[in-house]
Order: C-alpha cells, then sequence, then structure tokens
C-alpha cells in the first residue's frame, strides 16, 4: 500500500492517507514532476502505460508521482526517475504549484505538485507497467500537438507547461527557445 503525504495550502504535512484514498476525496497531497531536456532543448517526454490506473496512454513530461511518508521530495523524484526509466541524473527544483484536475474515472489528483528540470539524453530501461514510449520533442512542437489533440497530453501536464515554459525564460532560456 503506497501512502501519499497530505498537505496545507503551504505545503506544511498535516498528515498521510493511502494513495488512491487521498484520490477518492479529492485531497491535497504532495507530489512532483520532473522535466528533463537533451542538450538541444528538447524534452523528454514519456507515454504512460496503458494498464495505469488514470490517465493510460497519455503523453507526460519525464516522470511524476508522490514522495512517501518521512522521504524526502527530490529523493522521491530520483527513486522513480530510476523505477520508471532506469536512469538517475542532475535535477535541481525549478518551482511549485498547486492544481486540481478531475479524472473519468471519479479519481481527482489534487496536489501541491515541485517540479524539478535537468538534463538526459542518454540510456533508459522503461518498466514496462510504468511507461511505453519515449521521445525528445520541442517545446514548440509539443504546444502544436497539444492544440491540435489535448486528449493525447495528461491533464497536469497541461497545467504545467507553460509554468514551465515561463520559468525556461527566465531562468534557462536555451530550453525555452528550442
Amino acid at each position: 500500500m503506497h501512502e501519499v503525504i497530505l498537505v496545507n495550502e503551504l505545503d506544511e504535512a498535516i498528515g498521510s492517507m493511502e494513495k488512491m484514498e487521498a484520490h477518492e476525496k479529492a485531497l491535497l497531497h504532495r507530489a512532483f514532476s520532473v522535466f528533463l531536456f537533451n542538450k538541444q532543448g528538447e524534452m523528454l517526454l514519456q507515454k504512460r502505460a496503458a494498464t495505469k490506473y488514470h490517465s493510460p496512454s497519455l503523453w507526460t513530461n519525464a516522470c511524476c508521482s508522490h514522495p512517501m511518508p518521512g522521504e524526502e521530495t527530490k529523493a522521491a523524484a530520483l527513486r522513480r526517475l530510476q523505477e520508471e526509466l532506469g536512469f538517475t541524473t542532475n535535477i535541481h527544483k525549478a518551482f511549485h504549484f498547486t492544481y486540481k484536475a478531475e479524472f473519468d474515472n471519479g479519481l481527482t489528483e489534487h496536489e501541491f505538485d515541485h517540479v524539478f528540470v535537468g538534463e538526459y539524453e542518454a540510456a533508459m530501461h522503461l518498466n514496462a507497467d510504468e511507461v511505453s514510449a519515449v521521445c525528445y520533442k520541442s517545446i514548440a512542437v509539443i504546444k502544436d500537438e497539444i492544440a491540435q489533440n489535448a486528449g493525447s497530453y495528461t491533464e497536469w501536464f497541461k497545467i504545467a507547461l507553460p509554468l514551465l515554459e515561463e520559468w525556461l525564460q527566465q531562468n534557462n532560456p536555451t530550453y525555452a527557445a528550442a
């Protein structure tokens, strides 16, 4: 059983709860999203496995999940990179945001999401239970694809992308321009 850390609007831990129950009750909990880029400034995308409990077979950022109670958020992000994609790399926290997204299956993601950024373009060993495919694309191409077929990307990715793009323009224009 995987528990998530329940938080208030300031990201202060207020308890923990089994992950599915937190999603059923739409309770605010701590999460993270990892965005990785290659040297050309293209973003690593993963296509979620068809067996995922929500948002199956949709494209999203390199990795996202929840730290476990007692686990530091960056350590959890590195753990999930290894579990999902078979590697770790240097990442740093860029920013955070809160969002709420409801899904057709009755679950709701209500997350205080810590966003990490880094570079990677070496070998990957995909966990087929988590990821069905990966690719690199420029932000411009991703934005065009979302405009043409928003349903092929996860809800949190569509919320995070403009926030990430704004952060990149201020902190790493090379990626923002790719």
